[in-house]
């Protein structure tokens, strides 16, 4: 069912330590929130029913579980929701693995697998890292898959002919320390990739000590912020609206992917 304009949500919240149960409720709240707001796509953070933190609570059939609980949620709101959990895969393979989920009537759903493990906190040494590029297509727009770390990465972003991606949704557990790089960068794969970008963090205090100042953006294909959580570390919602029309007349207008330089990832 294309559409000009898809009507994005952004959950940027606190995250309950490595309590599944916990985060479902809270999250459960939340969505209930937005059953009689216009909605086509619902963003969570990073590892949302954990926070950042391993090894995966359950086995591979126990991980769908979290699957599962996002396609309920799809189709009681007609929207896509995207977020990502600490899972296993069907071999064992711990993954930080971001899922897709569609509403049951407009497709299945898909799931990318973090590319960039964050080495710095040891996320290496737990994950395997995923080595396909995702994009899903979803009421007419074309949507590339990101996790946090990916977004210091601008080749694995790169957009380019014959089908460029119309928006990039970065889902992140992005911590205060560094949340002006953050903030820039996601306006710098804005601007670079002339595409909608979505940008939603966690908030508060994880069980590591760790503080996240929030700063989740929405910021279009100019890299004009549309919706911005600021820096205070709470909980916020953030809508926006992502236009076909406008972002493909930008396009036509500038038309910089034309020049931008070609690509191969290992």
């Amino acid at each position: 069912m294309p559409t000009d304009s898809l009507h994005i949500i952004g959950l940027q919240s606190d995250l309950a330590w490595r309590d599944q149960e916990a985060n479902f409720d809270h999250f459960d709240g939340l969505l209930q929130n937005l059953t009689d707001s216009p909605c086509d796509l619902v963003v969570l953070p990073e590892m949302f029913t954990t926070g950042f933190s391993w090894p995966p609570l359950a086995a591979h059939s126990e991980s769908l579980v979290a699957k599962d609980w996002m396609q309920q949620w799809a189709d009681r709101l007609g929207a896509a929701l995207i977020g990502s959990v600490s899972c296993h895969d069907s071999t064992g393979q711990a993954r930080n693995r971001c899922w897709f989920v569609p509403p049951s009537s407009e497709g299945h759903p898909s799931h990318y697998d973090k590319r960039h493990l964050f080495t710095l906190a040891g996320e290496h040494d737990h994950f395997k890292a995923g080595i396909e590029r995702v994009e899903v297509q979803f009421r007419g727009l074309r949507i590339l898959l990101q996790v946090c770390y990916d977004l210091r990465f601008p080749v694995y972003a790169r957009n380019g002919q014959p089908n460029p991606y119309d928006m990039a949704v970065y889902v992140a557990n992005w911590p205060e320390t560094r949340a002006a790089a953050w903030r820039t960068l996601l306006q710098a794969r804005a601007i670079e990739n002339q595409c909608y970008v979505v940008g939603i963090n966690r908030s508060g205090t994880d069980g590591n000590g760790h503080r996240y100042s929030g700063d989740s953006l929405m910021v279009d294909f100019a890299g004009t912020v549309l919706s911005d959580a600021g820096n205070n570390g709470i909980p916020q919602v953030l809508k926006a609206s992502a236009s076909k029309t406008a972002l493909d007349g930008f396009r036509t207008r500038l038309p910089f992917l034309d020049d931008a330089d070609s690509f191969a990832l290992d």
